[in-house]
């Protein structure tokens, strides 16, 4: 599963912006937000876009979960808790390269 968590992250590192937002708390809220989004699509569960940041999420992850499914068939292969474990394990990635590791010292000032 981990060489699957990093074949997803750097997918995601290469197309999307989303991970790159100025400040941590945006940057944990998209991860987040989309990655939830993605699972829920890759696994054909019922989607609720009821907030305006839904349907942003809902918008990235539907283009991120096609480009998964086109890029790496073994998903198709994966029932619903291998997909849940994918995309924590992603998250998790996600959070520590572009939080915890960042040497972007204004991702945590509280100024903005």
């Amino acid at each position: 599963m981990n060489d699957k968590i990093e074949e997803v992250t750097a997918l995601i590192q290469e197309k999307c912006l989303w991970q790159f937002f100025s400040r941590s708390w945006d940057r944990e809220e998209n991860i987040e937000g989309i990655m939830t989004m993605t699972g829920k699509i890759l696994n054909g569960d019922k989607v609720n876009l009821v907030t305006p940041a839904d349907k942003a999420f809902y918008s990235d992850a539907k283009l991120l979960a096609a480009d998964i499914q086109k890029k790496m068939p073994w998903v198709s292969e994966l029932d619903k808790s291998g997909v849940l474990e994918l995309i924590e394990g992603v998250k998790q990635r996600l959070l520590y390269i572009t939080v915890k590791k960042s040497r972007n010292c204004e991702l945590n000032l509280s100024n903005y």
